[in-house]
């Protein structure tokens, strides 16, 4: 039985994003650097999160998830890039730029939490 992992699921559906996002600028707008770069970060989220909830300790798991929380940052500023240099469409860049916001959001709840609990 799969137990419901919010940020693990929407991780996986934003580097799911990512990756066709990144083959649409190298096959239609021949952009190769930026691209890869968003694409390795924006990949690299889920798989903390993965990693995270794999960890073996309360340190580990927040270590990961800061971790995930970095990259979401990076990919946030890839994207903002691609859409100022005209890589992305306003309506390409809103809609993809939503889904990493959504992601940031849970990442900082996350993160939060460890705070508050002094953990």
């Amino acid at each position: 039985m799969k137990t419901e992992n919010v940020v693990a699921d929407k991780s996986k559906a934003f580097a799911i994003r990512i990756i066709r996002m990144y083959k649409y600028l190298c096959n239609d707008k021949k952009e190769y650097i930026l691209s890869k770069q968003v694409m390795r970060s924006g990949t690299s989220i889920g798989a903390n999160v993965k990693e995270a909830t794999c960890a073996v300790s309360k340190p580990d798991f927040y270590t990961k998830i800061g971790i995930a929380l970095k990259e979401a940052s990076e990919t946030e500023y890839w994207i903002e890039l691609l859409h100022e240099t005209e890589y992305l469409t306003d309506a390409q860049f809103n809609s993809i730029y939503a889904d990493c916001q959504e992601v940031l959001k849970l990442l900082m709840a996350i993160s939060r939490t460890k705070k508050q609990n002094n953990d």
